[in-house]
């Protein structure tokens, strides 16, 4: 599984560590330079998530249709039975097509339990935007332009 924060390279600092530890003798182009290596490598994590995120959706969103595809099955199925209880009923009298009857309705129950359920789950999926990285990315945002605030009130 990939890290989605900080790196495990020697000497590497990781993205969300405090700038308020930088040396006090750093060069002005220094700290730009180290600003912009922190920004990238967040922005890398950032988008690792948002990918993470995804897939976990595309998952939930095949799941669903495969359910989907069950309910169309057993519907199928269903109208087969019930098709056969009105074959059924017109040859016999009673028995026979009375059991299609029941076997069709509980197919038809199971067919839109199927279905609800398949629906439930892609509301679920959708939309595909990836949510938790949004508020990450905003959470980020709030905590540099705080951190730019402090270094310029001093």
């Amino acid at each position: 599984m990939v890290s989605v924060r900080g790196d495990q390279r020697p000497g590497h600092r990781p993205a969300d560590a405090s700038l308020d530890g930088a040396s006090a003798d750093a060069s002005a182009g220094e700290l730009v330079a180290q600003a912009g290596r922190q920004i990238g490598e967040l922005v890398r994590q950032e988008m690792e998530l948002a990918r993470i995120e995804m897939a976990g959706k595309a998952r939930n969103a095949g799941k669903s249709a495969g359910l989907f595809g069950g309910a169309g099955a057993v519907a199928f199925y269903a109208g087969g039975a019930l098709v056969g209880a009105a074959v059924a009923g017109l040859a016999v009298v009673w028995p026979v097509w009375a059991a299609a009857l029941v076997v069709g309705v509980v197919l038809l129950a199971l067919a839109g339990v199927l279905a609800l359920t398949g629906r439930n789950r892609l509301d679920r999926a959708t939309p595909p935007a990836p949510a938790a990285a949004a508020a990450s990315v905003r959470e980020d945002v709030h905590e540099i332009k705080d951190h730019l605030h402090r270094r310029h009130s001093r």
